[in-house]
């Protein structure tokens, strides 16, 4: 397995210190706060090993982001078993550091069963072959990257990422409030479906809250824009690997009251809806 890849794993690999109790980690790379990405993962990852019965697998997460977290210091993750019912599990998850939460969030999970079944179909776009990838895109961009984002921009990723339409994320025009990208991950993911789904809900983090400031022309990098997610949902609907092309297809409705609504639905390549996510982000333009 490529080391990016496994060092994802072992930050999603969480150390269980007590009881409903786990420590998690970040990555020493200089950013000023944890990834939400991360958060949400490693809180799905404490939830999912309190659920005994490894039939079950998630259908849902709801989760807040309460305040930044500290990348110096360990996560530590308590986990109330809330219901264990004959269907559904549920389990709720804070995060703490220094004595106070920085997210919370509610995760259930069902024993499989067969229902009636629909589903909107996959947007109409180039297949991952045709797509420009992350890092290609960025070598085109490479003088308006910040210098003390250089390194990390450039190197090489845990999660492969190619958009249909690429732009200059440092430097963006004014576009729709849309955005489809293809993901998976740079190498063979071991087969169980949690680990799957841990996996795709620290990727649902990704390029999600930008769909909303694509209209408005500000690049994540400018000094006078701040982001930073606010809460996030996500339904996972059908078994998935990803380390096989997901369409990512994102869209945001609405921005208003320094806030950005932002939605995304994951394809697999032969059109199967596969998971959906919702996530409101602060948008805030300083003087």
């Amino acid at each position: 397995m490529k080391s990016e890849l496994s060092d994802l794993l072992d930050l999603l690999d969480l150390e269980q210190i007590e009881v409903n109790m786990f420590r998690g980690t970040s990555p020493s790379e200089g950013w000023q706060r944890v990834f939400g990405g991360q958060v949400i993962g490693q809180a799905l990852v404490a939830a999912s090993r309190t659920v005994e019965d490894v039939t079950r697998a998630a259908h849902s997460l709801h989760g807040y982001f309460l305040r930044p977290g500290d990348t110096t210091i360990p996560i530590l993750y308590t986990v109330d078993r809330i219901r264990d019912g004959k269907s559904f599990t549920t389990r709720r998850v804070v995060a703490v550091q220094k004595g106070r939460p920085i997210f919370s969030m509610s995760a259930s999970f069902q024993v499989t069963e067969e229902g009636l079944e629909h589903q909107v179909e996959m947007p109409d776009v180039p297949p991952p072959e045709e797509c420009m990838s992350s890092q290609d895109m960025r070598a085109q961009y490479l003088d308006d990257i910040p210098e003390e984002f250089k390194n990390r921009m450039t190197q090489a990723q845990p999660i492969e990422m190619r958009f249909t339409e690429p732009f200059n994320e440092f430097k963006p025009g004014k576009m729709a409030p849309t955005q489809s990208v293809w993901i998976k991950t740079a190498d063979t993911m071991p087969t169980d479906i949690r680990v799957n789904q841990c996996l795709l809900a620290y990727a649902s983090d990704m390029t999600l809250i930008d769909t909303a400031a694509r209209p408005h022309g500000i690049g994540w990098t400018e000094g006078n824009f701040q982001v930073a997610s606010l809460d996030h949902a996500m339904w996972f609907h059908r078994p998935f690997m990803i380390d096989e092309w997901l369409l990512y297809a994102q869209d945001s409705p609405f921005s208003g009251g320094a806030r950005g609504l932002a939605r995304g639905a994951f394809y697999t390549r032969s059109g199967e809806l596969i998971a959906s996510v919702a996530q409101e982000g602060l948008m805030r333009l300083h003087e």
